[in-house]
């Protein structure tokens, strides 16, 4: 309940704080310094972000085996095996993106 509090005064306190002087200048597009030109929204195929949120996961992988690693001798066999099913599931899920192909990139 606290939580819900804090983060409604936030908000109300940021909106009655904020700098309030809309321009024309403040209203443009930005990007990179350089006014745009065209379309200023691009669809992006959603593969890019199936292609991004697989990356994620194999990172993620990383985060949770080296500290596995960095502690298998003192871990003994059965560490052994429960590390070897959580990378024979992780290559499962690789193989199923793969025979989908969404690891092709166009």
């Amino acid at each position: 309940m606290a939580a819900i509090f804090f983060a409604v005064i936030a908000i109300v306190m940021a909106y009655f704080l904020r700098p309030k002087r809309p321009t024309p200048g403040k209203a443009t597009t930005y990007e990179s310094g350089m006014t745009t030109r065209g379309e200023t929204w691009v669809r992006f195929r959603a593969q890019y972000y199936v292609f991004a949120l697989v990356f994620v996961l194999f990172d993620v992988e990383t985060v949770f085996l080296y500290p596995w690693a960095a502690a298998y001798n003192r871990l003994g066999l059965m560490a052994f095996f429960e590390g070897l099913a959580f990378v024979i599931i992780l290559a499962l899920g690789l193989v199923y993106a793969w025979a989908k192909g969404d690891l092709r990139w166009m």
